[in-house]
């Protein structure tokens, strides 16, 4: 396996190299803004259904309702934020829809398939990059890694790369 110039060589025991365009920053953003923006609107929607199913339903000016809720609450949003990426990851074989729109795929770095494993730890890695205080630190990873592999990635042995069109 070598690299340069952004391009990904994998070299296997047949003597045949497969080249993968390594995705950089600016397009993984772009990704990311989708997806971030696609979670958002998901969860509005499931928000908004279940505070008018409550609503109706239900007599909402009990405490103990309120907290429920609020909880409920909490833990899709758990849900969305990392079940989104890991869910879709596997099932689409390391894309998010904010991936394949922008034409990116997860792969390992030996330029197999991710397998459900891969996707779970690169993306439980993701809190690393959300937290303040070491959202500096994924960026900074980022920016030296010659592949721009972010820390989940380099936990998970996964590179994303721009999707060959078949």
């Amino acid at each position: 396996m070598t690299n340069s110039n952004d391009i990904l060589k994998i070299d296997t025991p047949e003597n045949v190299t497969f080249d993968y365009d390594v995705a950089g920053i600016g397009s993984r953003f772009l990704a990311a803004l989708a997806d971030s923006a696609l979670i958002i609107l998901l969860q509005i929607l499931l928000f908004g259904s279940l505070f008018l199913i409550a609503n109706i339903a239900l007599d909402l000016t009990s405490e103990s309702i309120d907290s429920w809720m609020l909880a409920i609450a909490g833990i899709l949003s758990f849900v969305f934020l990392w079940g989104y990426y890991i869910f879709f990851e596997i099932l689409w074989n390391g894309q998010t829809p904010g991936k394949r729109w922008f034409g990116l795929r997860v792969i390992r770095v030996d330029g197999t398939p991710i397998t459900a494993s891969e996707a779970i730890i690169r993306n439980l890695v993701r809190i690393i990059d959300f937290l303040p205080s070491a959202y500096g630190v994924g960026v900074v990873t980022m920016f030296i890694n010659t592949n721009s592999r972010r820390l989940g990635d380099l936990t998970a042995g996964t590179i994303v790369v721009h999707d060959r069109e078949v």
